[in-house]
């Protein structure tokens, strides 16, 4: 099978927020299907003013994963930059249409429209800004794709072929989303949360108002240290050494701190009364078993202070059914096996290049 950065070709225990398991899915949140219960998003009456970024949790996401421009994309490679610009030029009111990462950025309007009929004065929101290399001669189509889909996008960096971690620090960025792995490559030796973002031949549909954000363990939550005694030494190696630390939290990951973003918003729903229709929700979606390497990732939640809305421990089997029945708007993943497994059954993966695994 092949794969790039544009095309992707191709049971575990519940637990709930304070930790008791359950066989059922059930959690102190309401269950996935159950639709019924989530608030439906009203239509904004005017545009909304778009918070600080100091405030809010910013999320930058590249044009080329926000929109389909794999055909724009070839005109490039085969006519260079003034072919292109021409094309776009000639094309300024064609909207580009949903790329990967499209539902994604609705499900966090859809929060948005939620957290400010709940606090209207609120900043602490999700706040989009679009990132592209593009040309700015190309800014009108881009411009009028967002108008077109009704996105709510008031930044806009275009960088001009430029890294563009010097915009992302600026921001605050809380996640960079993109299609470029050397770009991410960059962002998370920033510090910067950052995934690799790919495109399945399928897309499941998703949830248009409940955001829904699965999340691997070791080399995306939590540091790769485990993994690395796993891959040198095995799996018998993995298991004492988990239960010697049993009791020792791991160190974070690339992405703990959008998990906490989000678990910082979960709280502003529970602070009024909505703890059961919260529209988000949260996984772990893990390899590990529930013995002592299982018992050390609750533990190290717990010590962080954060809770997740579900833990699926696998043991190892694959993750691609779980994850088409979760249903998740994105799902992040440091190994490419289980990025391809989760895209093949229809799931919008990212890659984290984190860690001994993502070595050059």
């Amino acid at each position: 099978m092949s794969l790039n950065s544009q095309t992707l070709t191709g049971s575990g225990q519940d637990w709930t927020r304070n930790g008791s398991s359950s066989s059922s899915s059930s959690s102190s949140r309401a269950p996935m299907e159950n639709e019924s219960m989530i608030l439906k998003p009203s239509t904004p009456t005017r545009k909304p003013i778009p918070p600080k970024p100091e405030n809010a949790i910013t999320i930058a996401v590249s044009s080329q994963v926000l929109f389909n421009m794999e055909k724009e994309q070839q005109i490039y490679e085969q006519q260079g930059m003034e072919g292109y610009i021409k094309y776009q030029g000639e094309h300024e009111t064609e909207p580009f249409s949903p790329g990967p990462a499209f539902s994604f950025v609705k499900a966090l309007e859809a929060v948005n429209t939620q957290l400010r009929e709940l606090y209207p004065d609120s900043e602490e929101l999700f706040d989009v800004v679009l990132m592209t290399n593009n040309h700015a001669d190309v800014g009108l189509r881009l411009i009028n794709t967002i108008s077109h889909h009704q996105l709510v996008i008031e930044r806009f960096c275009m960088t001009g072929g430029n890294s563009p971690v010097g915009d992302l620090m600026a921001y605050h960025t809380n996640l960079y989303l993109s299609s470029d792995p050397g770009k991410v490559r960059e962002a998370l030796g920033e510090g910067i949360a950052a995934a690799t973002m790919f495109t399945p031949e399928k897309m499941t549909e998703v949830s248009e108002t409940q955001l829904r954000v699965a999340f691997d363990g070791d080399g995306v939550l939590f540091s790769d240290e485990s993994e690395r005694v796993f891959k040198a030494h095995g799996l018998a190696k993995f298991l004492e050494h988990e239960k010697a630390h049993e009791n020792e939290p791991m160190n974070h990951g690339p992405l703990k701190g959008f998990l906490e973003a989000l678990g910082k918003l979960q709280k502003k729903f529970d602070g009024k009364g909505q703890r059961m229709d919260c529209p988000i929700r949260t996984y772990l979606v893990t390899a590990r078993g529930t013995g002592s390497s299982g018992i050390r990732v609750l533990k190290t939640l717990s010590s962080w202070g954060l809770e997740i809305d579900e833990a699926l421990f696998l043991a190892g089997t694959p993750k691609g059914p779980m994850l088409e029945k979760i249903r998740p708007h994105i799902f992040f993943d440091d190994q490419m096996i289980h990025v391809t497994g989760a895209a093949e059954m229809g799931t919008v993966a990212c890659h984290v290049p984190y860690g001994k695994a993502n070595e050059i």
